[in-house]
């Protein structure tokens, strides 16, 4: 059955949480206190990459200058026209950890609070929005499961109303941020080996949980559960996703396709606009 279009991305994510009439019964959620649902953010939950707006967030707040942000404009074109690159994604945190070393863990998600107001909160996807209520409704915990930092995570978690967050954990001193990860990245492999841990601990049935996803780095979340779904999937994920008879459900309507590709040539002119300026300043 073909699924409703969704509210226009300006609506506010408020009015679209509710279940648009008509969603299919595959999608049912059972009532059952050993299950949970999974969400990766970034393109899933979240148009674009968070650690892009969280960066472009910081570069307002003068954390660095028009050449650094110039590069991760580049990345994050990059990232809604043609998927997650592990390499653009790692040099973007990187760098953030290198700008955030010194400040403290209550400034970082003070900015996060800011930020999600001013840019992320307008990116949420209603159509998954809407997946993670249905969970919440049915009773059932929902975490978001992502390589963003963990104060980032948590602030989204929490303005959507979710049960909580798993995320990149960045090093702190005294409350400081020293520049330095505590551990590896929550990414591929490690998101299921943090979610396997999760379910121990709150004793959770992996067969009866669900994951989304829409980065074939996550094959290894995805599998882990019983019910696994790719949403606005890459084409590596979606030839998975097929072949192992797994749901997907896409909410890049046409329009909406087409208006991404616009903001990915968009960012990239505007990366070398910035460059071109940072250069000039250089030279003099």
């Amino acid at each position: 059955m073909e699924l409703p279009a969704g509210p226009d991305e300006h609506e506010t994510v408020a009015a679209a949480v509710h279940l648009p009439d008509g969603l299919d019964h595959a999608l049912a959620v059972p009532v059952d206190p050993t299950a949970a649902a999974f969400f990766d953010l970034d393109n899933t939950l979240l148009r674009g990459a968070s650690v892009f707006h969280l960066a472009k967030g910081l570069y307002r707040r003068k954390f660095f200058g028009a050449r650094d942000i110039a590069a991760m404009l580049w990345k994050q074109a990059w990232f809604l026209a043609v998927g997650e690159n592990l390499d653009h994604v790692a040099k973007i945190r990187e760098q953030g950890l290198g700008y955030v070393a010194g400040h403290s863990v209550t400034e970082l998600t003070e900015i996060g609070e800011e930020i999600y107001d001013e840019v992320m909160g307008e990116k949420i996807w209603p159509g998954t929005h809407a997946l993670a209520q249905m969970h919440l409704d049915s009773g059932q915990r929902v975490w978001l499961v992502t390589a963003t930092p963990i104060e980032v995570a948590e602030v989204i978690a929490r303005r959507l109303g979710l049960s909580g967050a798993l995320g990149t954990v960045a090093e702190t001193e005294d409350g400081l941020y020293t520049g330095r990860l505590e551990g590896e990245p929550l990414h591929g492999e490690a998101k299921a080996v943090a979610v396997r841990a999760l379910a121990e601990q709150e004793g959770l049935d992996l067969s009866r949980c669900s994951a989304y996803s829409d980065s074939a780095n996550d094959i290894p979340l995805l599998s882990l559960v019983g019910h696994p779904y790719a949403i606005n999937p890459d084409a590596r994920l979606l030839e998975h996703a097929r072949a192992h008879g797994w749901q997907v459900r896409d909410y890049r309507t046409k329009r909406k396709a087409a208006k991404l590709g616009l903001q990915a040539a968009g960012a990239t002119a505007l990366a070398g606009a910035l460059a071109a300026a940072s250069a000039r300043r250089l030279r003099r």
